[in-house]
């Protein structure tokens, strides 16, 4: 695996640790959201990342990662007592979003840290690489 292959593979992957991030940010955003254009609560979204195959001049495959798809979490939906509320059903149960906050900021903390050690390799491989030009 050559350099520019390296920086092909960790730039994937920044990619897609960015787009988790936007979506984690987006449940987080929406934790209390109770109607959607759907009728119902917010779903909590999942990003399904897989491995990217590519094939470079020559014939050698070289690797990266994408987001394969975005899954709506179908777990039930959160109820609460609250027959004030204007998105209470009959019996005075409000539904809001299967969104739990340590959840998701557990998940952030993981996309943030595969980022920056992704960001890591990049500035090593210019690190060899500046060495090398010095040779």
């Amino acid at each position: 695996m050559g350099l520019f292959d390296a920086l092909n593979t960790s730039a994937s992957a920044l990619t897609a640790q960015r787009l988790r991030m936007d979506v984690i940010a987006s449940n987080l955003a929406n934790a209390n959201t109770t109607r959607t254009d759907k009728g119902e609560a917010y779903r909590r979204e999942m990003v399904v990342f897989e491995s990217r195959p590519t094939d470079r001049p020559g014939g050698l495959p070289t690797h990266g990662v994408r987001v394969a798809e975005i899954l709506e979490d179908e777990s039930p939906f959160r109820l609460v007592y609250d027959p004030e509320h204007p998105d209470s059903n009959g019996e005075g149960y409000v539904a809001y979003p299967n969104v739990n906050p340590v959840t998701e900021m557990t998940d952030m903390i993981s996309a943030t840290r595969s980022y920056e050690a992704n960001v890591t390799i990049i500035q090593s491989i210019k690190a060899a690489a500046n060495k090398a030009l010095e040779i």
